[in-house]
């Protein structure tokens, strides 16, 4: 960490800002307290700040239009927002704007440090998004010509360089894997394993065991070791995809190995340590979750150190094209047919459909109009067909299995008259594990005894 570095400190609270500015002075950086947003504005071209750190409720002008207002003139210039716990859903709304981390007071000096020293590693990064040679490979498999795309790549490229948390979201099918791996790649983990693992796709009670390990005889069918993703990916990046979908108890013990960076595999009496950079993402709106008590607000803090939000393609039409064509000439290769081109209606198709299912509808679609091609150009008629027989939105796996236990439990309730005890018994299930399934699915028995 650069003693050098000039901190721009800015909170109505004079006594706070009087306390941050004695440890960051203590901790070696150049600071300039100031008490407004405005008059941060003012002494900012004269200062010359490596980082702006700001509260975000503030008389005046409040930490975010501060940011803004920043943002334009100093684009790459790091910031990280001070919240009270009560504004968090504002903070989480200030990453998405670019805002580099957000921490909530009451907050540990080291947790601060720690922070301030990530966002200064990036911000010497920043001049480095050349965008060409070998800057340009870690980001060799995302496609995309697109304004909003290509600021949100500057800003995967510099969070690699640290180890906070990345959290990305994005509907389905926008390549929310495709980013984590980039960030991997751009990061200084590169030559250690990523891994990558769905966890609604995996039952409850196996997903603890592939997490985290078991030792053998731990449960039955436990006949060896297994060391788990956490310990398989140690030293590289673990994925966690669909995290809202994540069970509770599971929660708890993710936010554990989060905090203490070690694991204890299931049946085991000893923890493992592991250093292992997360990232996580979802389709899910989390802070929707945490209001109806679905996910931590605690974990979510500490996966959601830095959000990237990825756009639909509706919203990148400009990107439908060379995507098209990306996809047409690998597919055509695959396929070993000789499809040249899209028609100049068949674009227009492409330009004017909806997209629902985002760049993975685009590459089915793209696919079987390779397929069925008979000529050197893909007509509009073909691709008519292809984006017909997708009109309705394929249900992810997870929200599938989701639909299926809710049915399946009403059906139960409605066939025992809401009796717990023989609904679980029918099901297979002990009467507790039976009563977190109607939880989950916020069911009340008692609604079905008539």
């Amino acid at each position: 960490m650069s003693s050098s570095a000039r901190i721009l400190l800015v909170d109505d609270d004079l006594s706070l800002l009087r306390l941050l500015s004695l440890r960051l002075e203590a901790a070696g950086f150049e600071v300039l307290p100031v008490e407004s947003g405005r008059l941060a504005l003012d002494r900012l071209p004269g200062f010359r700040p490596d980082l702006l750190i700001t509260d975000l409720r503030m008389d005046g002008m409040d930490g975010m239009a501060l940011f803004e207002q920043v943002h334009r003139r100093h684009p790459f210039l790091p910031t990280i927002i001070l919240t009270a716990h009560g504004t968090i859903p504002d903070a989480v709304h200030a990453t998405k704007q670019g805002v580099f981390s957000f921490l909530t007071k009451p907050f540990e000096s080291r947790d601060l440090l720690e922070q301030i020293r990530q966002a200064l590693d990036q911000s010497r990064l920043s001049e480095a998004l050349s965008g060409s040679g070998d800057d340009s490979q870690w980001r060799a498999e995302i496609i995309t010509r697109n304004a909003a795309m290509e600021e949100l790549l500057g800003r995967a490229y510099r969070v690699a360089a640290g180890d906070a948390s990345v959290f990305i979201e994005g509907e389905s099918g926008t390549g929310k894997e495709l980013l984590a791996k980039a960030i991997h790649r751009a990061s200084r983990r590169a030559q250690a394993p990523f891994i990558a693992v769905n966890c609604g796709a995996i039952p409850e009670n196996l997903l603890e065991s592939e997490l985290f390990g078991h030792r053998r005889g731990a449960f039955t069918g436990a006949i060896q070791d297994h060391q788990g993703l956490f310990v398989s990916a140690s030293g590289g990046t673990l994925f966690l995809d669909e995290i809202g979908d994540m069970p509770p108890p599971l929660q708890v013990k993710l936010l554990r190995v989060l905090q203490e960076r070690e694991v204890r595999p299931v049946g085991a009496t000893r923890s493992v340590p592991v250093d292992v950079r997360v990232i996580s993402a979802t389709h899910r709106d989390l802070e929707e979750e945490m209001k109806a008590g679905r996910f931590r607000e605690d974990l979510f803090y500490r996966l959601n150190v830095v959000t990237l939000s990825l756009p639909p393609l509706n919203q990148r039409r400009d990107d439908i094209p060379l995507l098209a064509e990306y996809f047409r000439a690998e597919l055509a290769q695959r396929y070993q047919k000789s499809v040249a081109a899209f028609s100049r209606g068949a674009i227009e198709i492409l330009m004017a459909a909806d997209w629902t299912g985002n760049v993975r509808q685009l590459y089915n679609v793209v696919e079987q109009a390779v397929a069925l091609s008979t000529g050197p150009q893909i007509q509009a008629s073909v691709l008519q067909d292809a984006i017909k027989d997708r009109v309705e939105d394929v249900v992810p796996f997870a929200d599938a299995r989701r639909q299926f236990e809710f049915d399946y439990l009403i059906g139960l309730l409605q066939m025992t008259r809401g009796n717990v005890t023989q609904a679980a018994r029918l099901a297979g299930r002990n009467r507790t594990e039976f009563y977190k399934l109607l939880h989950r699915h916020s069911l009340d028995p008692a609604q079905f005894k008539d």
